[in-house]
């Protein structure tokens, strides 16, 4: 047991495709409640972390420890449920159920993962309590979430990752097409929302002035050695 909520170690991984691509990780931590901003340009491998990291494709070797589990060494089937219970995710594009309601898409993780849902004693409940907290009106419990706007569609997304507390919150440039007053009072939330559970966040970003709202700022090149066009 370590204090870490993520541990990479050695890790080492290699796409054999048209373009070849490698992504070496010697050594990388995310400890207990610690909020940290990833940054590189967009191409630089930073999807490609983040999907080893949630346990989407693996490594060729090393590990990958969230919440004390090595999540390379689990089954297809094991992985995706560790996911559900471990790691909330806020994906780029969101991925909402477009014909699902607010709040269905906000217990959608519960129906995945026993651990998490234990942790909830209200579901419909806590929906709404994130809700209210990330500034969506009550009204639209019930909508649909192709009805809403892209900053709604959003703060589903972040209610989502967050309800029943899972260890790790993985943001992936959440905040691309936020103008900078929105940046900042969507980060207030994300902040406050993590730290009332002690959730680690890990937010990849190409935007380096959003540091100063983290823990720690690091870049790829700081963690990880790239390389393209091998074979």
């Amino acid at each position: 047991m370590t204090d870490a909520t993520l541990e990479i170690t050695g890790l080492a991984y290699r796409w054999r495709g048209r373009a070849g691509f490698s992504l070496s990780v010697p050594q990388f931590s995310l400890a207990a409640g610690e909020t940290v901003l990833l940054l590189g340009e967009s191409g630089s491998g930073k999807s490609t972390l983040l999907s080893l990291i949630c346990g989407t494709i693996l490594p060729d070797r090393g590990e990958i420890v969230v919440a004390d589990r090595d999540i390379s060494r689990l089954s297809g089937g094991a992985r995706d449920t560790f996911r559900a219970e471990h790691i909330g995710v806020i994906f780029q594009q969101f991925n909402l159920l477009p014909f699902g309601s607010v709040i269905d898409n906000i217990l959608l993780p519960l129906r995945f993962a026993p651990s998490r849902r234990r942790r909830v004693s209200q579901p419909a409940a806590e929906a709404a309590r994130l809700c209210s907290a990330l500034g969506l009106p009550e009204h639209l419990i019930n909508a649909k979430a192709r009805t809403l706007s892209v900053g709604q569609q959003q703060r589903v997304a972040v209610a989502r990752a967050l309800i029943g507390q899972p260890p790790l919150i993985i943001a992936d440039e959440p905040t691309s097409a936020l103008d900078s007053n929105a940046q900042n009072a969507f980060l207030d939330v994300l902040f406050t929302q993590t730290a009332s559970t002690g959730s680690s966040l890990l937010l990849v970003s190409y935007d380096p002035r959003l540091g100063k709202r983290f823990d720690r700022v690091i870049t790829l090149e700081d963690i990880a050695e790239v390389q393209k066009g091998v074979s």
